[in-house]
């Protein structure tokens, strides 16, 4: 059989090569975390047209391109803390882009998407950014113990943007990062109680520190951390996680007496 070779240096893709994030900050000062554990995800830009049709036309369509929009869907898997009862951040921002009291804009999220090749160098243009409505359904609902997870469908509003490819790659150690603070009851940490940090690659945590005092904690999983607050005084307080790759941005909360 005759072959046609493909150039040195050129491999086949992967159809997991793709990542999705959410941005859980602002726009301006955004937040990225990746969607973890999912499949099937795609993206479909989208022509947004309009009629220039004339006489030299003869009759036959013709709509002219005016700007580009986005449709997505994806996969997830609702891993929920045994500490909290809440799914992962990623997860807890599309949910909250569904409730009744979602209207306008608080029922859009931010949203990037980009090649991850699994080895070599992505590909530096193969990535976007753009605000999404949200949609979800239930994908297993059987009663033989399947994994839940969540069919997500995602409405482009207005255009999107072409972003650089901001993929740096599987063996880059990321800087661990501070997403929430909780308690059980809502309320601000009093001296001793547990709170639970929810942020990203925080499996490493080495240290946690709150007013630059350490604390003593517990590593829950890559997202989560459930520390003690240590004694002090009522008002803002910085909490920072220390791990291999260095020091996370300090996020300010509220702490009681």
């Amino acid at each position: 059989m005759n072959r046609v070779t493909l150039p040195a240096g050129f491999t086949l893709g992967k159809s997991f090569e793709y990542g999705i994030d959410a941005n859980l900050g602002s726009r301006a000062n955004p937040l990225w975390q990746p969607f973890r554990r999912i499949s099937g995800f795609g993206v479909t830009p989208t022509p947004i047209t309009t009629d220039a049709a004339t006489y030299d036309d003869e009759g036959a369509p013709n709509s002219q391109v005016t700007g580009w929009g986005f449709n997505g869907a994806f996969t997830v898997q609702v891993n929920r803390s045994l500490i909290t009862g809440l799914f992962l951040p990623e997860v807890e921002a599309l949910l909250a882009r569904t409730k009744p009291s979602a209207t306008g804009d608080d029922a859009e999220i931010d949203v990037r998407w980009y090649h991850k090749p699994k080895e070599g160098k992505p590909h530096p243009l193969e990535a976007g950014r753009g605000n999404a409505t949200v949609a979800l359904s239930r994908v297993n609902t059987g009663p033989a113990g399947e994994i839940d997870s969540y069919a997500v469908t995602l409405t482009g509003v207005g255009a999107y943007e072409e972003i650089a490819n901001p993929w740096l790659g599987n063996d880059v150690d990321a800087l661990p990062v501070i997403l929430g603070v909780t308690t059980a009851d809502g309320a601000p940490a009093n001296d001793g109680d547990l709170f639970t940090v929810n942020g990203r690659a925080l499996l490493d945590t080495l240290s946690l520190k709150v007013n630059a005092i350490s604390v003593p904690f517990t590593v829950v999983n890559d997202s989560t951390l459930v520390g003690v607050m240590p004694v002090g005084d009522a008002g803002d307080v910085p909490i920072t996680a220390t791990t291999t790759a260095g020091v996370s941005q300090a996020l300010v909360v509220p702490r009681g007496a």
